[in-house]
């Protein structure tokens, strides 16, 4: 478990992909920003065992309420992530947090030089977590997905390793999954 000051972030296993499938099969819990995505337990356990290296994370309060998640995957030669958090819980920092911890664990833990995330172009709040976090706006990919009938943007940010400079959140010697 990694763990910050305000919320936890809990590695998901096997018997927990239903709570995932419940959320990612939810337009509300999704939000405006996000694809319409409809998953079933089979199809989240061939991504939960495929050969790749990503993981997904359950965001935690330290009351041990489930509020989101976040996972990290191989993307571009580097690693991506993403996030997700109950619309009652936002505005509360639990976002910006759980993205600190990411990219503290991320760069002790793998030898990476950048790590990156995108958001729709009018998701404020989440480009708020990003540039809290030390992520730097890249630009914008135009017509680089399609979602609820039609081609949308998405806004590309990333940190590199020699702008993190140090952990915000996790002690230097942190090993955990």
């Amino acid at each position: 478990m990694l763990k910050g000051h305000v919320v936890d972030l809990e590695l998901m296993d096997r018997a927990e992909l239903p709570v995932l499938r419940e959320w990612e099969t939810d337009p509300e819990f999704m939000g405006e920003y996000e694809p319409l995505e409809q998953s079933t337990i089979a199809s989240l356990e061939k991504i939960f065992d495929g050969k790749g290296d990503s993981q997904w994370y359950f965001v935690r309060r330290k009351d041990g309420t489930r509020v989101g998640y976040i996972c990290h995957f191989e993307t571009s030669g580097c690693r991506g992530i993403g996030y997700v958090l109950l619309r009652s819980e936002w505005g509360k920092g639990y976002g910006t947090e759980a993205v600190q911890l990411m990219v503290d664990y991320l760069f002790l833990k793998k030898d990476i030089v950048r790590i990156q995330a995108e958001t729709h172009p009018d998701n404020l709040a989440s480009q708020r977590v990003l540039e809290k976090a030390g992520f730097v706006k890249e630009g914008i990919r135009r017509r680089a997905f399609f979602s609820r009938g039609v081609w949308r943007d998405t806004a590309l940010w990333s940190i590199i390793r020699e702008d993190w400079k140090a952990p915000r959140l996790l002690p230097l010697g942190h090993v955990g999954k």
